[in-house]
């Protein structure tokens, strides 16, 4: 009998599923694994509506980042299709005003062509203050950028500006739950990780330690052994 669980994947802001190549090969043997396209909608509730049209009847799902509201988002729309969730690096709170005002700013950069710079900007506050330099993560976040696009960044942002708040329904999700975090995110800190694992009954926390907002390119070997002793968890 197949044991298998499908696993579907959500990539954050401005990330493709380059962001998953370190991990989907030790995941592949848990069941088939998808990467989500979340760069043709421009809300949320859409984003997610299309993600549960493309997935599999059931499956594990794991959100990174932006992937985390988006996950959070389906699990309001479907949770009986989800079996297990892991939310990585990810908050359940809405956006401020400060940080709206400051994706506005960027928005208008992007469509001047300013993209590409945007996130060289940006990288140091990505990553753990070691890998600041690191040209081959950095390179990453590049090709992410073209894989994305302006138009889908800009639609990227205008959903996570206007998401809802997550915490009051966390208390509603029942399924295995993992929430993973670095020790050294700037960009999420890991306070919000805590809230969230605080938040849903029976979450495992998990911590990375000299990792920043970018745990599948900055610690490979331990996203993998906490993704895969999730996909483990037997299912009650």
């Amino acid at each position: 009998m197949d044991q298998t669980t499908p696993i579907v994947l959500v990539p954050g802001l401005a990330s493709s599923a380059r962001i998953y190549a370190p991990v989907v090969p030790a995941l592949w043997r848990f069941g088939p694994v998808m990467i989500a396209n979340h760069i043709r909608d421009d809300s949320m509730a859409a984003i997610a509506a299309r993600v549960l049209s493309e997935a599999p009847p059931r499956f594990a799902l794991a959100g990174h980042s932006m992937g985390g509201y988006i996950a959070l988002e389906i699990m309001r729309q479907a949770p009986e299709r989800v079996v297990k969730l892991a939310l990585i690096n990810t908050q359940a709170r809405p956006d401020t005003a400060e940080a709206t005002a400051r994706r506005r700013g960027l928005m208008e950069r992007a469509r001047r062509g300013e993209l590409r710079a945007i996130r060289e900007e940006s990288f140091p506050e990505l990553v753990h203050p070691s890998r600041r330099d690191d040209a081959e993560i950095l390179e990453l976040v590049h090709a992410q950028d073209e894989d994305v696009g302006v138009a889908g960044y800009l639609r990227q942002q205008a959903a996570i500006i206007a998401r809802v708040d997550s915490r009051p329904t966390l208390s509603a999700i029942s399924c295995p739950t993992l929430v993973l975090t670095g020790d050294a995110d700037n960009t999420i800190p890991n306070a919000f990780s805590i809230e969230m694992a605080e938040g849903i009954a029976g979450a495992r926390l998990k911590v990375l330690e000299r990792c920043g907002h970018l745990p599948q390119a900055e610690q490979p070997d331990a996203t993998v052994r906490a993704l895969t002793e999730w996909l483990g968890t037997e299912v009650v």
